[in-house]
């Protein structure tokens, strides 16, 4: 099971950095967004857990994933500084932690999890267009990027070791450390520090502006799964949120590209 689910890691990282290949930075971001590592890892915790171990753990997520957004546009405005990438990994985890951790201190209803976990990735999105005007002009990076067939497979390992500590954890550490690693973006990590040395600030803006967008799935697939739980059955609940995820990365792809062609 263990390596089943590190497959799962290999594979969406792997898939991403593809999508960049052909497709650019932004839509790898997008990708990576996606629970297409999270969504894995918490079904199995539902195939394993009970059902309100499970539920709990669904909003513990939900309630760091602000600071998911934290992470990524602390990651963004590192890079637009000129900070290395290793300084903005430490910058933008420092940030991850602490307001996880700010966050878990509040006490707040379900319903209000849900409200700020939903708005986060727009308000997101509003900061990484502060980003992107700090990048400066350059270069278009939305097109096909050259990825050498080394620095996949590099990208693949490092997203495998910290996917693996993850997963390690989250199997036994407290509830609410559960729900923050799973909040921590592990190709929010590995991608932007190959992005940055090779393509600059511009193409990691565009890469983690895209992470954003994809946290929208992220947030429905987290926010459907908690509140489906308590009445209806795992299956039924991992299938209505996986739909919500699909949906609402459908709907974000498509304003996107409304908003793009005016």
């Amino acid at each position: 099971m263990f390596l089943l689910k590190l497959g799962l890691v290999a594979t969406s990282v792997l898939l991403a950095s593809l999508a960049a290949r052909r497709y650019g930075h932004g839509v790898a971001g997008a990708l990576a967004g996606m629970p297409v590592i999270a969504g894995p890892i918490m079904l199995f915790v539902l195939v394993q857990q009970p059902a309100g171990h499970a539920a709990a753990i669904a909003l513990a997520t939900l309630v760091c994933l602000p600071a998911t957004i934290a992470h990524l546009v602390v990651f963004a405005l590192c890079a637009t500084v000129g900070a290395p990438w290793w300084a903005g990994l430490a910058a933008a985890n420092t940030a991850i932690v602490g307001g996880g951790w700010a966050l878990a201190q509040l006490t707040l209803p379900a319903e209000a999890v849900y409200a700020l976990a939903l708005m986060a990735p727009a308000v997101g999105l509003l900061a990484m267009r502060h980003c992107a005007r700090r990048a400066g002009s350059g270069p278009p990076v939305g097109g096909p990027v050259a990825i050498p067939r080394s620095e996949l497979a590099w990208r693949v390992a490092a997203a495998l070791v910290m996917a693996a500590a993850i997963m390690l954890g989250a199997d036994v550490l407290p509830v609410m450390v559960s729900g923050l690693l799973l909040a921590i973006p592990i190709a929010g990590n590995v991608l932007p520090c190959f992005t940055l040395p090779r393509h600059g600030a511009q193409a990691t803006v565009a890469l983690l502006t895209g992470f954003v967008r994809g946290l929208f799935g992220f947030a429905a697939f987290f926010v459907v799964l908690h509140a489906t739980l308590p009445g209806a059955g795992k299956a039924i609940a991992a299938c209505a949120a996986l739909a919500a995820a699909l949906s609402a990365a459908l709907a974000v792809h498509l304003l996107h590209q409304r908003l793009a062609r005016r």
